[in-house]
This record gives C-alpha cells, sequence and structure tokens, in this order.
C-alpha cells in the first residue's frame, strides 16, 4: 500500500524543528518539547536558545568578572539561558545587575542604591551603607534620619530589549525600628528624555489600604525641612512581597521603542515635615511588564 503524500512532523529532521522552535518563544519551547522526543531533543538546541539570547548579550557580560566566567563556564546556549534567569550578574562595577526575563528572554536591569542618586546619601548623619546578605550587591542604603527623602535613578534605553512595556520598581526594606514611612503617599514620576511619562503617588505599607493618612508622630524641626504635603490618599499602589525577600512598589512602566536611544529617568520623593528612619535601599530594577507563567528549567 503506497504512503499518502503527507509528511509527520516526527519524519523532520531534527534540525528543521529546530529551527522551527527558534521562530516560538521560551514558553512555547517548554512546551512543545512534550510533544515527542524528537520535538524535546529539538527543544536543547543552541540554536534554539541563542536565537532567545539578547542580541548583545555577550558584550554586556564580557565587560564583567561574573559575567565572563559564566560565558566560559556554560556548556549550552539553553544552560546560560536559564542561568541569567535565575541568577543576576553584576555589571558597571557592581553598580548594576543585568538578568533575563524567564518566559521571554528579554533584559532586566537593576540599578543599585550605588548608582542612584539619594539625596543627601554622601553625609553620614542622614543615611549609611552596609552589606546585607540579602543583597545582590556589595551595598545598599540605610536610611538614618530625614525629612527630604529624595531618591533618583536613570538608564539608557538602548540598553533594554526593544518593542517591550517595562515597568520600574524601587526594591527596598525597613529596619526593625523603621519610623515615619507608614502614615503618608509618597510621589514617584517617571520621564523620558525629560518628558514626564507618568506620576502618581504611592504608599510605603500595604496595610494602610483605603484609609486616611495621618499626620507624623514624631517632632521635627520644622527649619530642617522645605515644604509640607497635606494629608492624602495614596493612588492604590502598595509594596508587594518579591521572592528574594524584599519588598517593591512600582514606579510606572514605559514602552521601550525599537531603534529609540533615550534616558529614562525615575524619582521618588518625600518632602513631608518630619523625620523618617529605617528605609533600607537595594535599588530601582526594570523589567518587563509581568503577564502569565514562565517556562520551567
Amino acid at each position: 500500500m503506497e504512503r499518502s503524500g503527507e509528511l509527520h512532523l516526527n519524519e523532520l529532521p531534527e534540525g528543521c524543528i529546530a529551527n522551527v522552535l527558534s521562530f516560538t518563544a521560551p514558553l512555547d519551547v517548554a512546551r512543545l518539547s512534550a510533544v515527542s522526543p524528537m520535538f524535546k531533543s529539538a527543544a536543547i538546541s543552541d540554536v534554539v536558545w541563542e536565537r532567545f539570547l539578547p542580541s548583545d548579550l555577550e558584550s554586556v557580560l564580557s565587560t564583567s568578572p561574573d559575567g565572563s566566567l559564566l560565558l566560559a563556564s556554560v556548556s549550552s546556549k539553553r544552560e546560560l539561558y536559564f542561568s541569567l534567569c535565575d541568577n543576576p550578574i553584576l555589571v558597571d562595577n557592581g553598580r548594576k545587575s543585568v538578568s533575563l526575563e524567564k518566559k521571554s528572554g528579554k533584559k532586566c536591569y537593576m540599578l543599585s542604591a550605588m548608582d542612584l542618586v539619594i539625596t543627601w546619601s554622601d553625609s553620614p548623619q542622614y543615611w549609611k551603607w552596609n552589606s546585607n546578605p540579602a543583597s545582590r550587591f556589595p551595598e545598599v542604603a540605610e536610611l538614618i534620619k530625614v525629612c527630604w527623602l529624595e531618591i533618583r535613578g536613570k538608564i539608557n534605553t538602548s540598553m533594554l530589549s526593544p518593542s517591550i512595556l517595562y515597568t520600574a520598581n524601587l526594591v527596598f526594606k525597613f529596619s526593625i525600628e523603621a519610623y515615619g514611612l507608614d502614615d503618608q503617599p509618597v510621589e514617584v514620576a517617571m520621564k523620558l528624555d525629560g518628558d514626564k511619562i507618568c506620576a502618581h503617588s504611592v504608599c510605603w505599607n500595604a496595610e494602610r489600604r483605603g484609609q486616611q493618612f495621618r499626620t507624623a508622630r514624631r517632632p521635627v524641626d520644622f527649619f530642617s525641612c522645605r515644604r509640607s504635603i497635606p494629608a492624602r490618599e495614596s493612588d492604590g499602589h502598595y509594596p508587594k512581597k518579591r521572592g528574594d525577600g524584599w519588598l517593591e512598589i512600582e514606579l510606572g512602566d514605559f514602552l521601550c521603542t525599537e531603534g529609540e536611544d533615550g534616558e529614562l529617568e525615575m524619582r521618588v520623593f518625600d518632602g513631608t515635615n518630619y523625620w523618617k528612619h529605617g528605609l533600607i535601599v537595594e535599588g530601582i530594577e526594570i523589567r518587563p511588564k509581568e503577564v502569565g507563567a514562565s517556562p520551567s528549567s
């Protein structure tokens, strides 16, 4: 009996299947690898995972000792991919970290506290710099006492993956003795090449949802502060717990346009006229806006 002209997928060469898979997405590859042994074998091919890696990744990693070591030690593009998803690499002399979003392979950056502009952070009576075993960075910034709390960060959009909706998040913790950080909304804003793209207020304490913010419980020297913000509610943005043990609060999102080479600026500001203490800042993370699930490694 003669066979029909149909060609079954399992009869395709493995290289052909790998090439087809490379035009999908990491999440699709994770699912399709369960179709058959041939698909499972094709799904681990370097042809597939090289396409999922950012085109400039090698040049980014080669500037870092940890990145260079990773490039030399991995045995496959797939291993490199999942290593960068699970273990951010420090770059720019430890001032930033780079990683990949697991479900898409798009670049994520975190600007360390050392890479941010924190008002009065160079004055030991207001801020101190500590190592923290829970942080990926050598040092974090811990607030001793200020009224005027201002944190700024910036990144060139050419460092990010194009045509992706990104979100920026302040990553932080509170010390046990923290005070002055739960009763008022905080202004956050983002600018792209000087043009404001979003601005809203956030709240340090998720337990305060729907409540009116009260006045300070600590006395202050009013001559040491510049202005007072009247009590009001936040815009509904509250901290969330991260998988690494830190908290994060969203500053805003923006579309990284392909071919665009601009400067994204982020600002966190609380100018209320009372003392604040105990905020521990790890950095600001810029990552793709999360939707859906991630593939397993």
